[in-house]
């Protein structure tokens, strides 16, 4: 395989950073990675990656830089800190932030990075890690035209549908919204289906119903037949991560003075399951708390 000119830095090589780095690498890029997860540098250091001591030295190798991240003080601190990205990246370079934060941070970290010459486009995504190891991500994407243009056969290779939705700002803005839904939709099937199983439906039955009629939605089809029913609540999407989002929704709500009722009680369900030590499952596991209220479970 041809490896391609542009050099990629890679920060965030976690549950879903890892595969996409892995794709990168597989698609004849030169990757530099800088992590606090050694086990999985060396891994991908295996595969071909080149392993940077700190974000300033992979800054000073890179062409471009992917952070994915898990929220927005870390992204400050991985650009703005003394050994930092700031520090080490030369005028020209193109950061793409892929990690889930407020559009007003974006805005703010986009305006200090064009200030010291670096382009910035905002990049969360959506699909989780099988749509991450298949590179069949949905990526939403904001940024200035010409330089997302400059970009886009990296995210290809991470993802299938790359939407470029506006200004930088406007992908995570788009996210925001998504894992507001998706945080929602996960409250309201869970009540459902405690619901439903508490009068004495059978929940298979209630499931093939509501999958095909009007209440069928992401969070059902996914989550009620391959975790809850399973009994198998390993996260795919953890609680901790939905409520950091839902989070972000609210305050980005509170900046421009939208109500926000069913998220702030979307948000006290993913809240309670927090308190009651599932903040590392999988988000359909906000079901718990209410089947132990009920005393029933709903499992096939």
């Amino acid at each position: 395989m041809e490896v391609r000119e542009m050099k990629v830095g890679f920060i965030g090589i976690g549950t879903m950073g890892k595969p996409m780095a892995i794709n990168i690498i597989r698609a004849g890029y030169s990757l530099i990675v800088n992590d606090v997860n050694e086990q999985a540098v060396q891994e991908l250091v295996k595969l071909g990656a080149k392993k940077a001591q700190n974000q300033c030295e992979l800054a000073q190798q890179s062409d471009v830089i992917i952070t994915m991240l898990p929220n927005g003080a870390i992204v400050e601190q991985v650009l703005m800190g003394e050994k930092g990205i700031f520090a080490g990246a030369k005028a020209g370079v193109c950061l793409i932030d892929m990690s889930s934060v407020a559009p007003s941070f974006t805005q703010k970290m986009a305006k200090l990075a064009t200030e010291k010459g670096l382009g910035y486009i905002d990049a969360p995504v959506s699909g989780g890690v099988k749509g991450a190891t298949e590179g069949t991500l949905t990526i939403m994407v904001g940024g200035e035209t010409e330089l997302v243009n400059q970009i886009h056969p990296l995210l290809e290779v991470l993802g299938k549908k790359i939407y470029h939705v506006g200004a930088v700002g406007s992908g995570d803005a788009v996210k925001v919204v998504n894992n507001l839904l998706l945080g929602v939709n996960m409250a309201a099937a869970s009540e459902a289906f405690v619901l439903g199983t508490k009068i004495g439906i059978n929940p298979q039955t209630l499931f093939e119903i509501i999958s095909a009629s009007s209440g069928n939605s992401y969070a059902l089809s996914a989550k009620m037949p391959n975790f809850v029913f399973k009994n198998k609540f390993a996260a795919g999407f953890s609680i901790d991560l939905q409520y950091k989002d839902l989070e972000l929704a609210v305050q980005t709500a509170k900046e421009l003075k939208v109500p926000m009722m069913l998220t702030n009680v979307a948000q006290q369900l993913f809240e309670q399951a927090r308190a009651n030590g599932l903040g590392k499952e999988d988000i359909s596991a906000i079901i718990k708390p209410l089947e132990e209220l009920m005393g029933i479970k709903v499992r096939i």
